[in-house]
């Protein structure tokens, strides 16, 4: 008897923690937040009137940031787009996936560029939030593959994207009535509209048709302001007498439809609930230069007084817009000059959500205590090494209020613009040394105007030193491509 007894007790313990678990399980899901990250392509860091854009006008996403948070020391993973992407989805630099910069179409390069893609062995935040039953979508761009809707390479929705709605790169044939999007792996055809507000249509039919009350993670990523631009005809007049032209109009109305965009989609969540939804807007990288390629004579992007521009390793490449907000729950309000990157985005929504982080190294952190207490100083620091810049340093790293940028040398000869790593060129990078080093202030000079080498040599050579022990580190991390049989 005494042993029957106790077997039900213990039976009945099991039982009880089972439920007691279960209810614990649902109240964590119903407190999770709803997680929406805006995406643009090309928004230079002064293209918003919230980061001193002088003629274009933003409201909405201004008052995201006026209502959240604004931070000036935002940067992204790359300067250049899919390599950008790959940093946000995967916390981790985008070197180690392989993805070095902007991937082309398939077309045979001996440097196997035709062969880039996020890989299958790559751990993404939406599949991470899916564990912690996270719905989750995909519309606008989506560019981290170098074979498009082919089952050949994985897509979105391998990575955890349960709808995606998107294009392989650009809106095309330009941003009005575009005829190159893919839904879920079956081509759409030309859709009537213009870009920004399509991808918004979609994300709201997504959420209108999104069946019980499980929370949702929607990545919203403009093809706005890349080339090939277009936008709507009363944007453009109303822009045309602040503007040098025609062109340039274009360019400010493209800014301006695209807070529109987002304008609709924050009335969508205000009419339908909107009480516990984090809200991010960024973009991947910073302004295209003027006429760089034959398409692009409409890229009239700001810097906000940075240096350098897209694809440039300066502040102007990596440093764009970043705001926060966490709608319907009390956080810090305000403007922040922490370093956060879209790096952080992965850990830092892990621990929001207790999903549990990939089993994987990751260069980004949790920056959850800006948003409750509005300090956050990160420990790891952030490096780039972006082979393919147009400016002369390739290697650069941002740690604390100072930043150090470093040149390639082999054999005395300076590493010539390199756009993939693969076993051709493995060794002459591994090889390669830091030199030409260049350091600043950036809490005083961000425009990286005074070296400061000579004028602090201890911190240069503590600066120095770090940044070729976390470069070795990278190095040794990073994928190496090798041609497929």
């Amino acid at each position: 008897m005494k042993e029957r007894t106790i077997i039900r007790v213990t039976i009945f313990t099991i039982l009880f923690l089972n439920v007691i678990n279960g209810f614990a399980q649902q109240a964590k899901i119903t407190e999770q937040p709803n997680i929406i990250i805006f995406l643009c392509d090309d928004l230079g860091y002064g293209d918003l009137s919230s980061y001193g854009h002088p003629f274009i006008k933003t409201p909405n996403i201004d008052k995201l940031a006026e209502t959240g948070i604004k931070m000036t020391n935002f940067y992204s993973a790359a300067p250049v787009c899919s390599p950008s992407r790959v940093g946000l989805l995967t916390g981790r630099s985008p070197n180690r996936a392989g993805v070095y910069d902007f991937i082309p179409s398939p077309k045979k390069s001996e440097d196997l560029r035709n062969q880039v893609h996020l890989q299958k062995g790559e751990e993404t935040l939406p599949a991470m939030l899916k564990t912690v039953g996270y719905e989750t979508a995909l519309v606008g761009k989506w560019h981290c593959s170098s074979l498009f809707n082919n089952p050949a390479q994985p897509q979105p929705d391998y990575f955890g994207f349960d709808h995606w709605f998107a294009t392989h790169n650009n809106a095309r044939p330009t941003h009005e009535n575009p005829a190159n999007f893919v839904r879920n792996g079956e081509k759409v055809g030309e859709i009537d509209g213009f870009s920004c507000q399509i991808v918004v249509d979609e994300a709201i039919n997504w959420l209108k048709d999104k069946k019980g009350d499980n929370p949702f993670y929607l990545q919203v990523t403009f093809h706005e302001p890349h080339e090939p631009v277009a936008s709507p005809e009363d944007l453009v007049q109303e822009y045309l007498p602040y503007s040098n032209g025609l062109a340039e109009a274009e360019f400010f109305a493209n800014v301006a439809n695209v807070d529109k965009a987002v304008g609709r989609m924050l009335d969508y969540l205000k009419e339908n609930g909107d009480d516990n939804t984090i809200v991010i807007f960024t973009s991947d990288n910073g302004p295209e230069t003027f006429t760089r390629y034959p398409g692009a004579k409409r890229t009239f992007g700001q810097t906000g007084g940075l240096k350098g521009r897209k694809l440039w390793t300066t502040e102007a490449g990596i440093r764009v817009p970043g705001i926060v907000n966490w709608i319907g729950k009390p956080t810090f309000n305000g403007t922040t000059d922490a370093v956060v990157s879209a790096l952080d985005f992965l850990p830092t929504l892990a621990e929001i959500t207790g999903a549990q982080l990939p089993n994987r190294e990751l260069d980004g952190e949790s920056f959850l205590p800006l948003l409750q207490t509005g300090e956050f100083k990160r420990s790891k620091p952030l490096l780039w090494g972006f082979y393919n810049a147009l400016n002369e340093h390739k290697v650069v790293m941002r740690h604390g209020d100072y930043k150090i940028l470093a040149r390639l040398k082999n054999k005395g000869e300076y590493l010539p613009q390199i756009m993939n790593v693969y076993k051709g060129n493995e060794t002459l990078i591994k090889s390669s040394q830091l030199t030409d080093f260049e350091l600043y202030n950036l809490m005083e000079d961000q425009a990286e105007s005074v070296n400061l080498i000579d004028e602090k040599p201890e911190l240069f050579i503590e600066m120095k030193s770090l940044l070729k022990t976390e470069y070795n580190s990278l190095l040794e991390g990073s994928h190496i491509w090798v041609k497929s049989e």
